[in-house]
């Protein structure tokens, strides 16, 4: 399963410290090892680049974040909606569902967005060639 903690200590503003490393790399590998023709990186760049988009959006200055988190769990859908097509593999919808569970605020979603960036850094080298 590919569940993720975001944080050790949220009231103390305290990363899970593996999170960016460890955690991100064993994901990209167990993800990449999937199959060749699921989990492509440009159809998992497509989620990162939405949680990018959201989390921009959430630091601007006046941001609603009740506008905001809506768009965010949308993406559980728009994942489903793949796995459904065979775009993306179970591994990666648990990802995803995972991370988005967690998302509350913005910092949360700044979070989700940094650790995102590491896995796909990791699926890189790790994904299907």
């Amino acid at each position: 399963m590919a569940s993720i903690n975001l944080w050790k200590d949220k009231a103390n503003r305290k990363l899970e410290p593996t999170l960016f490393s460890l955690t991100a790399e064993e994901l990209a590998k167990g993800i990449g090892g999937e199959g060749r023709n699921i989990n492509k990186s440009t159809q998992l760049r497509r989620y990162y680049d939405e949680v990018v988009r959201l989390a921009t959006q959430a630091k601007a200055s006046g941001a609603d974040m009740d506008l905001i988190l809506p768009q965010v769990h949308m993406l559980v859908a728009k994942v489903a909606y793949a796995r459904g097509r065979n775009l993306v593999g179970d591994s990666f919808v648990e990802l995803m569902k995972s991370g988005i569970s967690q998302v509350n605020d913005k910092e949360d979603l700044q979070v989700f967005a940094n650790f995102l960036e590491s896995f796909m850094g990791f699926y890189k080298v790790h994904g299907p060639k």
